[in-house]
């Protein structure tokens, strides 16, 4: 039987230790490693460092679990636990100097595919800010001793989130989709790190997010945060967050965006 709390314990001092090394290394220069599916998207040396680093701890503590990370792919492991991890969320950013970047990591049972996993445990740190927000299945979602709830639109509206792709080719139906969900919104926002956007709308600095492209590692331990705080977490492929298009709000407002998504 799985222990979700001493996984839990383990995601947050790895996180810690990753978040560190995340810092000291975009304070000594930023090295663009790559560009993975446009010119746009980079990965950087401290990304596939963080995540080394992280893989190595994971596996230091439960050698038979499996991994599931954006820079080094897919491992099956032995046991019903899969980590799924995204070294530095909103690289971007990152490169950038702008202080806006998460260590994100979750535990899940099961297929590691959203349509199938169980998620157990959910982290999201942002280094910057010496933020960190985690949740167990079950047991609410958290920043320090704040219990988390979602909020809904106030009479101006919600305040969402969305991000666009990398690829030039997809922008007008990022822009067109955004077209459609304003009506909703008091405001926009497109900060650049999905782990961040759903841990605000867990915490109710976000009323909504919705996004297109995202992959697992962006959307695993955020997805928990929304859920465990009362939200409402989905999408497609399958209902699930995914590649299509993710959406996390409370229950009325996500039933908004989505109508307003799909028109």
């Amino acid at each position: 039987m799985v222990d979700a709390h001493e996984l839990l314990e383990l995601a947050r001092d790895i996180a810690r230790e990753a978040g560190a090394l995340a810092v000291r290394r975009r304070l000594e220069g930023v090295e663009i490693a790559a560009t993975k599916s446009a010119v746009a998207d980079i990965v950087t040396a401290a990304d596939r460092e963080v995540e080394a680093l992280i893989r190595r701890r994971l596996a230091e503590e439960r050698p038979g679990d499996g991994f599931l990370g954006e820079e080094s792919g897919a491992e099956r492991g032995s046991t019903e636990v899969t980590w799924v991890v995204d070294p530095i969320d909103g690289t971007v950013n990152y490169a950038y100097g702008i202080p806006h970047f998460a260590v994100s990591i979750a535990a899940v049972a099961g297929e590691p595919v959203p349509a199938e996993w169980m998620p157990l445990v959910g982290v999201v740190f942002d280094p910057s800010h010496d933020e960190l927000f985690h949740a167990v299945r079950g047991g609410g979602a958290w920043l320090g001793g704040q219990r988390l709830a979602v909020s809904g639109p106030s009479a101006a509206g919600a305040l969402l989130a969305t991000g666009f792709g990398y690829d030039p080719a997809t922008h007008e139906g990022d822009l067109a989709r955004v077209r459609r969900v304003m009506p909703l919104a008091r405001d926009l926002r497109r900060a650049g790190a999905a782990s961040l956007d759903l841990a605000y709308v867990a915490a109710g600095r976000l009323d909504g997010y919705f996004e297109r492209g995202l992959h697992p590692w962006d959307h695993a331990a955020g997805g928990l945060l929304v859920t465990e705080a009362g939200g409402t977490l989905g999408g497609e492929p399958h209902g699930a967050p995914g590649r299509d298009m993710t959406i996390a709000a409370g229950a009325e407002l996500f039933e908004q965006i989505t109508r307003a998504v799909y028109r």
